[in-house]
């Protein structure tokens, strides 16, 4: 029965297994930036004959959904792609209802990654260029008014030499593993105040 987002929603896998749990009473919407997307996922829906999953285009920046909308706020490894995580985080307070809560997984860093690395090409595809710091990203997360954050999940994620050789020298390779730095897959509760007030900078109102 409750009512689901899923934020970069692709071609709709995240929102069919929400629906699963959400039932026939439930609504289920995502969100996708790109036009080939939401049109995969519209497919998909009819074909499956889903008539409470919904898919809308917009950025995660300025989210296509009315305040106070959501019982529950999902995302897989697209908020580390956005450019301005702290908007994109007001924007999942304001659509979430009170004592409504997000599940996020993401990508985070400890420690700096050498900059030829962070602005590979292959890096951004695989969720890493946009990674902010892990206690900045839930520093980001509190600050925005959320509450009874805590990391569920954390994931040691570790590139192959072979990967690191197109970008880095031999010893930039050896430095980088000694330098404690570190790429990690985590997932993220936190929960909107059951007495959260309207704030205009959010755009709740």
């Amino acid at each position: 029965g409750d009512t689901v987002i899923d934020l970069g929603s692709g071609a709709g896998n995240d929102c069919f297994v929400a629906r699963a749990l959400t039932g026939e009473n439930g609504k289920v919407i995502g969100i996708d930036m790109t036009d080939a997307m939401i049109d995969k996922a519209r497919e998909n829906a009819e074909k499956l004959g889903f008539n409470n999953v919904e898919f809308r285009i917009g950025d995660i920046e300025k989210i296509p959904v009315a305040a106070n909308r959501a019982d529950v706020v999902v995302s897989n490894c697209v908020l580390n792609l956005v450019p301005d995580k702290r908007k994109a985080f007001q924007e999942i307070f304001r659509i979430m209802k009170p004592n409504g809560h997000f599940s996020i997984s993401d990508v985070v860093l400890t420690g700096n990654l050498p900059q030829s690395l962070l602005k590979a090409s292959e890096m951004y595809v695989g969720c890493v260029s946009g990674s902010l710091q892990k206690q900045e990203y839930l520093n980001i997360i509190n600050e925005t008014g959320l509450v009874n954050c805590s990391v569920q999940k954390e994931k040691l994620i570790t590139l192959p030499d072979d990967v690191l050789s197109g970008y880095l020298t031999p010893q930039q390779i050896e430095d980088y593993k000694n330098s404690g730095a570190e790429i990690l897959s985590i997932t993220v509760y936190a929960e909107k105040p059951i007495n959260a007030q309207c704030n205009p900078e959010r755009r709740c109102c």
